[in-house]
């Protein structure tokens, strides 16, 4: 049996449509919590989402795309040029004045250095785009206080045992996922 033959990787295929496939972070987008309330309103500001790896900053910034119907770009900041992110600048300042919303979405923005971060600066400010940022490192220390006065900071937490037993019963039920494989020794310690 081919699992994997065609597919895109497991994580890629099941990142959670609605906000009761989120596993984690209850803390930051539980019914009533704060950033829920303004995604729903479809009143979302830039963001940074900081936290180990695998804890959903980027599952997040997908659901939120998903929610604002917004068009949405992602850049990982160890690949990206400041002209990359002048693109999408643009693209955003043509999409605001058709009425569209334009996510902005840097993987690692922690390694953008102060230009490509300045580069950021005026379209942020002004809501041309609106920029989610994931990061492993300490946003006090990594971004630059500009950046950080146009943001709103999260914090992701490790996943708990109940969030990785969400992710099993996400993973062997989904149709997009892997129905009926077991992983019943790896999961017999919980």
């Amino acid at each position: 049996m081919e699992l994997f033959e065609g597919k895109k990787p497991l994580p890629a295929r099941l990142k959670p449509r609605d906000f009761s496939e989120f596993a984690g972070q209850k803390h930051i987008i539980d019914k009533g919590r704060p950033l829920r309330k303004l995604i729903e309103k479809g009143e979302i500001h830039s963001l940074i989402f900081v936290g180990p790896p695998g804890t959903g900053k980027t599952a997040l910034a997908h659901l939120i795309k998903e929610k604002l119907g917004a068009d949405f770009y992602e850049l990982n900041a160890v690949t990206s040029t400041v002209s990359d992110v002048r693109k999408v600048l643009e693209k955003g300042r043509e999409n605001r004045k058709l009425g569209r919303k334009t996510i902005l979405f840097i993987d690692e923005i922690h390694r953008f250095n102060k230009a490509q971060q300045d580069a950021l600066l005026p379209d942020t400010e002004e809501g041309n785009v609106i920029l989610i940022g994931a990061t492993t490192e300490n946003p006090y220390f990594s971004l630059t206080p500009a950046l950080r006065s146009r943001v709103k900071i999260y914090s992701f937490k490790p996943l708990e045992r109940e969030d990785l037993l969400k992710l099993y019963r996400t993973a062997t039920t989904r149709k997009d996922g892997l129905p009926g494989f077991k992983f019943r020794k790896m999961f017999s310690t919980f």
